[in-house]
């Protein structure tokens, strides 16, 4: 059988899913946690707890701003706020959060902790909604859009099918992966919640062909379920973007500028439905998330079930390890679009999918030389850009002709520099392009 992909650009890193095999475990919680209240795109929540406030396992502390984008964000642990105050994150600035000190494990009553499956759905969509929106679940495949935003279907758009991202495309990271493994039934019942809530009769699930297990494992229970369909995928990166997966599965073109709504479809990932089937069925918040930890150093790895707010450091005393010797990097998220941190203090947040410990003959850039002009950073773009273009246009603050090249449409997936035999640092340059042309357009409107 052919496997689906995208037509234009990509490239093809090494795997290395060396955590792939290794089954999910719950990470335990420190003495005192710090929850960000900025851990999703849009405005930041606003607190609504105060030094010395008691709070519970799924306690809002942060509302959603007046923003159309913005969600809650919910207590992951029981205990004493101790305050609130700027704390260093992911984003290397420091960002207000929630400090609490931990007390026993106590839970909000009205969520469900028990194992048992709820298949019957009973909220209406209009219903579904609220509740993802209440819960304040997110996008857990980097983006972190907030999830109830994608299912107002607005302006005349109607959708017709849901796209269940089973990607994973980036290297090292696997936790999507064990969650189609694991936690098989209840991404099911989520695919069910969201078909209903968008009021589409068909959902599509890509998985890349590296995973013949995941594959195989929802093949056979989708067979239980109307209207879900698997499809294996070529292994190419960036196949997890959202218009790159939708182009492989359906053939669907999203133009520049607009949405997968306007193409008549709805896209989360998987460890999104999940989250959704905990908020809909169990009333429980998003405050906790699978987490993989790898790097070819380490001896051990280990993907865990990490409650929010979490520091890095304990998924590395979880594996009984230490950073291993020449350690140079340590990478949030996937090696291609993720984030050096400069600490392991740094909080666990909705977004993190992973953390890579790079050894330096991985993480060392080489020193850049001249463009030659080879089009290989053209040839590999997704989006059908010019990346050599847009990185001396920004470079050189030629803001207007960075718009006019269309510099917005970057998904920042990192495959020009990657594959750039100048070293050319294309991606930084084109970054800060682009925070540069989005400024000029919002003070413009």
């Amino acid at each position: 059988m052919k496997l689906r992909t995208f037509n234009q650009g990509g490239v093809h890193p090494p795997e290395n899913k060396i955590s792939a095999d290794i089954p999910i475990k719950i990470l335990g919680v420190p003495q005192q946690i710090c929850i960000p209240i900025h851990q999703h795109l849009g405005a930041p929540a606003v607190p609504v707890v105060e030094k010395g406030d008691k709070v519970k396992v799924g306690t809002l502390i942060a509302k959603k701003g007046t923003a159309f984008i913005s969600a809650n964000i919910h207590s992951s642990v029981s205990g004493t706020v101790a305050k609130i105050d700027d704390v260093l994150d992911a984003t290397g600035y420091k960002n207000k959060a929630v400090v609490i000190n931990v007390e026993g494990d106590e839970w909000e009553d009205t969520i469900d902790r028990s194992d048992h499956l709820v298949p019957e759905i009973k909220l209406e969509p209009e219903e579904i909604l609220k509740k993802i929106e209440e819960m304040g679940v997110v996008g857990l495949g980097g983006a972190t859009f907030p999830a109830h935003i994608k299912y107002m279907v607005s302006n005349g758009r109607k959708s017709d099918t849901l796209v269940v991202n089973g990607a994973e495309c980036e290297p090292f990271l696997t936790s999507d992966h064990r969650l189609m493994l694991e936690r098989t039934d209840e991404i099911m019942i989520g695919i069910q919640i969201m078909m209903k809530s968008g009021q589409v009769d068909r959902a599509v699930i890509g998985i890349e062909s590296n995973k013949p297990d995941a594959i195989e494992n929802l093949r056979i229970k989708a067979q239980q379920f109307p209207g879900i369909e698997v499809i294996p995928l070529k292994v190419k990166y960036p196949q997890g973007a959202e218009k790159q997966l939708i182009k492989a599965l359906l053939n669907r073109e999203i133009p520049s500028g607009k949405l997968p709504l306007d193409v008549g479809v709805i896209i989360n990932n998987v460890g999104t439905v999940l989250a959704i089937y905990e908020a809909v069925q169990k009333n429980k918040p998003l405050i906790e998330r699978v987490v993989t930890i790898t790097g070819k150093k380490l001896k051990t790895k280990g993907n865990f079930l990490v409650r929010i707010g979490v520091p890095a450091a304990m998924l590395l005393e979880a594996l009984g390890e230490e950073i291993p010797e020449g350690t140079s990097k340590i990478i949030s998220g996937g090696p291609m679009m993720g984030k050096a941190l400069n600490s392991l203090d740094i909080p666990i947040t909705k977004g993190t999918s992973g953390i890579i410990l790079m050894d330096e003959s991985e993480a060392w850039r080489r020193e850049p030389v001249n463009c030659i002009r080879c089009a290989k950073c053209i040839s590999v773009c997704p989006m059908g850009l010019e990346p050599y273009l847009l990185e001396k246009l920004a470079e050189r603050e030629m803001f207007d002709r960075c718009e006019a090249n269309a510099i917005t449409d970057c998904m920042e997936c990192g495959s020009c520099s990657y594959i750039c035999p100048a070293a050319r640092p294309l991606l930084d340059y084109i970054r800060y392009g682009k925070v540069n042309v989005m400024r000029i357009m919002r003070e413009r409107r």
